[in-house]
């Protein structure tokens, strides 16, 4: 963060201690999204763009968190749950008619407003302390903006400043030459004490080619009426990025991707080819884990340490306990439960189900909704039958049993500790202690049956042979 707060203008009060309210502007219609999903709602990291946004606030520990809405308010009411409240706007008449639209849900309200966009997701609670911080220094401003310098303005509109006091907001198509010139660009984020920001409001007009309500002139009005504006002055262009298409939300996707894999980096993993490892908004890794190429992370994911994570895996709502290896082509999904030493190999899944320690399942197997004994090995093409298309049911194995390859547990079902079921068994009922079960048919044999079988074959195929060419003889 750019400190331009001049020295007679210093904060009095954290902002911690002061009564805040958020107000998130989420009532575009994101059109050049093409999509029937809410704009603020399309994720990033597996978590929706509004959701990182408003967890970053609540650090900041507000009173209040409003969400200003156009069309889509099921949709957000649903994915914001009861930590936010939900106000319309409708008709749509700009961005400072959307914030007048909070002001119902603030009725009685007195403290600090912090606005904030739903579509740009990533503002760090650091910014936005530090816009509240300004908000309340000596010099008291009406109203704090806060400015960013991309590397190309474009048709942002500018914040004419000195020493960071606004003199003038301007929109890019009503700048003169020498405005344009300056590189210091409005984000459109403000704060503003509730009873400055929503008289403000009440004086802004539409008179502009658009007929709309802009935000933004509130720091006119102020300026005009004798008072102070304040501007603070993020140092990354990308914190206040907007996300209004399908590229753009990709590319916000890959900025998130690259600072997350550098902090697993900077935090004691092992990255193969960082760029090809996909984490979650909530992804834990330990230290000294190694992550191999191809690995993606859903959410709920927690890698201890010393976890060895081998290629094209994919890790979802699961915890691996220390000196685990998964993969390379596993699945963990939601309940999965790898304890300390285990191993899931290729091709095997594992939904809620728990290993315990030392326990093996080195290839192809499914193991759904069971508990896994320690030390236990599960043979090749073992599954659990968990459903029978009504209801889940759970397989218990005991410690130290094995299972041999191509079994099928059929649940609910108990295979005791130290127990052996046999290669290609079926089991359906529970097996004690240090028992072998075995369950196949009784093999048939019967001599000589294959040779007269292929020689039949071969006798038909030839007079088949001979009847087509017969047929294109004549």
């Amino acid at each position: 963060m750019t400190d331009t707060m001049p020295e007679s203008a210093r904060p009095v009060a954290r902002a911690e201690d002061r009564h805040l309210a958020i107000v998130i502007l989420a009532a575009g219609k994101g059109t050049r999204m093409k999509s029937d999903l809410h704009k603020v709602l399309h994720p990033i990291a597996g978590r929706p763009m509004v959701q990182h946004l408003m967890a970053s606030a609540a650090t900041l520990n507000p009173e209040h968190q409003v969400v200003v809405v156009g069309s889509g308010r099921e949709q957000l009411e649903k994915a914001v749950g009861e930590s936010a409240t939900i106000a319309v706007q409708d008709p749509q008449h700009g961005t400072a008619h959307a914030v007048q639209q909070a002001e119902g849900a603030l009725e009685g309200f007195s403290g600090d407003v912090l606005v904030l966009y739903g579509d740009v997701p990533f503002v760090r609670a650091d910014t936005m302390r530090a816009m509240l911080e300004r908000l309340h220094a000596d010099d008291a401003p009406a109203v704090v903006v806060l400015g960013f310098q991309p590397d190309d303005a474009l048709a942002y509109g500018r914040v004419i400043a000195e020493s960071g006091l606004v003199q003038k907001m301007v929109e890019f198509k009503d700048a003169t030459e020498a405005e344009r010139a300056t590189r210091l660009c409005n984000s459109g984020l403000l704060a503003a004490r509730s009873e400055d920001l929503f008289a403000l409001l009440a004086r802004v007009g539409n008179d502009n080619a658009q007929g709309e309500y802009y935000l933004p002139d509130i720091v006119n009005i102020a300026l005009a009426d004798g008072r102070r504006a304040a501007v603070v002055v993020t140092d990354d262009a990308d914190e206040v990025a907007g996300i209004n298409s399908r590229a753009e939300l990709a590319a916000a996707e890959e900025r998130w991707q690259s600072r997350r894999r550098a902090q697993a980096m900077a935090d004691g993993a092992t990255l193969i080819a960082p760029q090809t490892v996909w984490f979650a908004w909530d992804t834990v890794v330990g230290r000294d884990v190694t992550i191999e190429q191809n690995v993606v992370f859903g959410p709920g994911a927690v890698i201890a340490d010393n976890v060895a994570i081998h290629a094209f895996c994919h890790i979802e709502g699961a915890r691996v306990a220390s000196g685990a290896s998964v993969g390379p082509f596993a699945r963990l999904r939601p309940g999965a439960d790898l304890g300390e030493g285990s191993k899931v190999g290729n091709f095997v899944e594992v939904k809620n189900a728990r290993l315990g320690k030392g326990a093996k399942a080195n290839h192809l197997s499914y193991l759904g909704d069971a508990d896994v004994g320690a030390q236990a090995n599960i043979g090749a093409g073992t599954i659990t039958c968990n459903y029978d298309g009504y209801f889940k049911y759970r397989t218990v194995i005991g410690e130290r049993a094995f299972i041999g390859s191509n079994s099928a547990l059929i649940a609910p079902v108990r295979i005791g500790a130290d127990a052996i079921v046999a290669a290609g068994s079926a089991v359906s009922q529970d097996v004690c202690d240090g028992e072998l079960r075995l369950v196949r048919a009784e093999q048939l044999v019967k001599p000589g049956w294959a040779d007269r079988f292929h020689d039949a074959m071969k006798k038909k195929k030839a007079e088949r042979k001979a009847d087509k060419k017969a047929e294109k003889q004549d």
